[in-house]
């Protein structure tokens, strides 16, 4: 009989398959009500049928644990690389529509809520998961300048503020409206292009037009 038989069980490996219930564990009790405060290792070691040192064996502590978690839902940033500025910004605004249909999305919303009493947590949460983030739209933003496609005095800082804040601070439950990430792009860059625009620099108003009330 020639070749061996391997003893191993079809499916996934035991490790990847505890990290799966360690992971959606994790999730799970941290978009219950309690949050933050309901993660405690014990109770993720007991939801997801592992022993505690197989946690702590990947993870050394509590924070570590909620950091990765997150991290699994938030994919690795993607850095665009399309033709304009608006494409990349476009290609950005959907991979946030989609994260906000996970149903682990109120998980986020209870992290930051609970910055005040989990300060260590939200930064680790900052510096792992939103960080990149804010570097790779920096860097379209920056590529969008360099093209001539943007005004070259732009608070960076600011445009993303005005980017992400209407996508991103919103109640899970709320679906994003159809269309409204094109139409918040493109309300932006009619502000921040280049050039004379219908609100760019050396745009004077018409003194005969009609105002709000006309």
């Amino acid at each position: 009989m020639s070749g061996t038989v391997s003893g191993r069980a079809p499916g996934r490996p035991r490790s990847e398959r505890a990290e799966k219930a360690i992971i959606e564990a994790t999730l799970d009790l941290l978009a219950e009500e309690s949050g933050v405060a309901g993660v405690t290792i014990e109770a993720v070691a007991a939801r997801a049928g592992v022993g505690k040192t197989t946690i702590y064996r990947r993870w050394p502590h509590k924070e570590a644990l909620i950091v990765g978690a997150l991290a699994t839902i938030k994919s690795p940033p993607r850095d665009p690389s399309g033709p304009t500025v608006r494409d990349d910004l476009l290609a950005i605004a959907s991979d946030i529509a989609a994260e906000r249909e996970h149903p682990h999305a109120r998980c986020f919303w209870n992290v930051v809520g609970g910055a005040e009493k989990h300060p260590e947590l939200y930064a680790r949460y900052r510096r792992d998961v939103i960080q990149p983030r804010r570097e790779m739209l920096h860097r379209v933003l920056r590529r969008g300048v360099e093209r001539g496609e943007l005004r070259a005095d732009l608070d960076l800082d600011v445009v993303i503020a005005m980017l992400v804040g209407v996508l991103v601070h919103r109640s899970p439950r709320e679906r994003l409206p159809e269309g409204l990430p094109e139409a918040v792009i493109d309300t932006v860059l009619r502000g921040i292009a280049a050039g004379p625009g219908p609100a760019g620099p050396g745009h004077a108003p018409d003194p005969g037009a009609a105002g709000p009330e006309g």
